[in-house]
């Protein structure tokens, strides 16, 4: 992990695209401001970790599930 020491108005650049600057510092707290193009997402940790749970649960198939789709399509090829 890179650690860096910036003061609030000052930034940070990763790569060409994305700008990090610090608005505040109050207590415990800092307020970031992030430039980011459009099509790169940005999430908070811990909703970012509930997106890889639920893709990680929508990839996953149980052999119920395959017996289920295909006693379906042999339902539906033969009437």
């Amino acid at each position: 992990m890179l650690i860096l020491t910036r003061r609030p108005g000052e930034s940070l650049h990763v790569g060409d695209n994305i700008k990090i600057t610090i608005l505040a510092v109050q207590g415990k707290q800092i307020k970031i401001g992030l430039d980011v193009p459009d099509d790169i997402p940005v999430y908070r940790e811990e909703v970012y970790r509930r997106v890889l749970e639920q893709n990680r649960m929508a990839l996953q198939s149980s052999d119920q599930d395959l017996i289920a789709v295909t006693k379906l399509w042999e339902k539906n090829k033969n009437g």
